[in-house]
């Protein structure tokens, strides 16, 4: 049996258990920069036994934004994820930064171009909500400065003393949608082939691990399928996976479904679209989460393990590091996990629910989280405090609205 808490070498680092928090976005950040939430939120998952923690959806740039909010790696708000990083270490744990573009997922109007970018021109499905109906195709110019913005944000994490950083090309976003034929329609070397729609995120990944590659791990999120009519297969997950194989990837992160078309699939079960309505109420949201919970299954029920089966196809295929996430909620699966090859253990809503649940397992490997999946966390997502557990409640109101390295009375405002 693999020993879940010995230490473990991922590239250049080595992580203290084989336990990892998935990228999962917190919406901790304030005008870009990341607040006092966000740290004490990571600080307690590394002290409750996670090996390393993951701070989600970082934009590599200001137009690579899904939200108004969102944090962006930038000379501004270095320190501040400096101050986190710091945190993390000094529990003993190790940080990966989750950097990604939206490409044409973007629900804010502040973009400095008329249409966003994605993989191919047309109809712009968020955008239609923000006065911008249609999208245009990436040209290889765009390509390139995309490409060199991941670098720099990498670079940067590096500066801020980021032991990894995992490049979302997951659930929707710009590297996705080259990824996925949902998104992409190119008729050049970029699109087509399951081969030939892998082949920016792989060139962005090659020179991400040319630039950081030495001193941090370098690990993708990917999808193993789309779950809707049309979309990625496991079969084209089993492709991505040799192809980021061969760019160089430590380590895949092995999730599923996208944001737009099929977000059910994330999680295997519905979203909570009624309080997410109740916590956006404008018309757009009411329209965008309506039209949701109209194309949910009704039959979708949630399951340990969930990804497990598409996950077995790829770790078949690579001998690359494979995380897996979906439904671990016990020591046992974990377990299962492990033993059937899988390189580490990959959590997000049992860690929401109980930050120190690595810690319980290794004490009682008989407890089970008590997470019920009600996927409220997504919903709470919205509230000022950002992501908590509607079940354990444990947000932080009292530092959501203070700078991360600043002191406790100087608020973002102040800054």
């Amino acid at each position: 049996m693999t020993d879940a808490f010995a230490p473990f070498q991922l590239g250049p680092i080595t992580l203290p258990n084989r336990f990892i928090r998935s990228g999962a976005n917190e919406m901790m950040t304030h005008d870009t920069v990341p607040t006092r939430s966000l740290r004490e939120f990571h600080r307690r998952i590394v002290a409750g036994g996670t090996g390393m923690t993951t701070l989600a959806y970082i934009a590599i740039s200001p137009d690579g934004r899904t939200f108004e909010q969102q944090g962006v790696l930038s000379q501004r708000s270095l320190p501040h994820y400096r101050a986190i990083a710091d945190t993390v270490h000094a529990e003993g744990g190790r940080i990966s930064a989750q950097i990604t573009h939206a490409g044409s997922f973007v629900q804010h109007k502040s973009l400095s171009t008329r249409r966003a970018m994605s993989a191919s021109g047309g109809i712009d499905q968020m955008g239609m909500m923000q006065g911008r109906p249609f999208q245009r195709a990436m040209t290889r110019q765009d390509m390139a400065q995309v490409r060199d913005e991941f670098v720099t944000a990498a670079r940067l994490a590096r500066e801020a003393g980021f032991d990894a950083v995992e490049l979302h090309m997951g659930h929707g976003y710009l590297l996705n949608q080259f990824l996925s034929p949902l998104s992409n329609r190119r008729r050049d070397a970029y699109g087509g082939s399951a081969e030939n729609r892998a082949r920016f995120p792989a060139e962005v990944l090659a020179a991400v691990k040319e630039a950081v590659g030495k001193d941090m791990a370098i690990l993708a999120k990917i999808n193993l399928f789309d779950g809707v009519k049309k979309g990625a297969t496991p079969a084209d997950a089993v492709v991505t996976a040799r192809i980021m194989e061969q760019a160089g990837v430590d380590m895949l992160v092995l999730s599923g479904g996208r944001n737009i078309e099929s977000p059910w699939e994330i999680f295997h079960g519905p979203l909570p679209l009624d309080d997410m309505i109740a916590l956006n109420p404008g018309l757009m949201a009411r329209l965008q989460f309506g039209m949701l919970k109209r194309l949910t299954p009704r039959n979708i029920r949630f399951s340990e393990l969930y990804f497990l089966e598409a996950a077995r196809q790829v770790r078949a295929a690579v001998r690359c590091g494979l995380g897996y996430v979906g439904g671990v909620l016990s020591m046992a699966d974990a377990q299962q996990v492990l033993d059937e090859g899988f390189d580490a253990v990959v959590m997000a809503r049992a860690l929401v629910h109980d930050p120190a649940i690595v810690s319980r397992f290794r004490q009682d490997p008989t407890h089970h989280s008590a997470c019920d999946s009600c996927n409220r966390c997504v919903a709470l997502m919205y509230t000022p405090p950002g992501t908590y557990c509607a079940l354990s409640g444990n947000a932080l109101p009292e530092t959501w609205n203070q700078i991360a390295a600043g002191d406790a009375a100087r608020d973002i405002a102040a800054a």
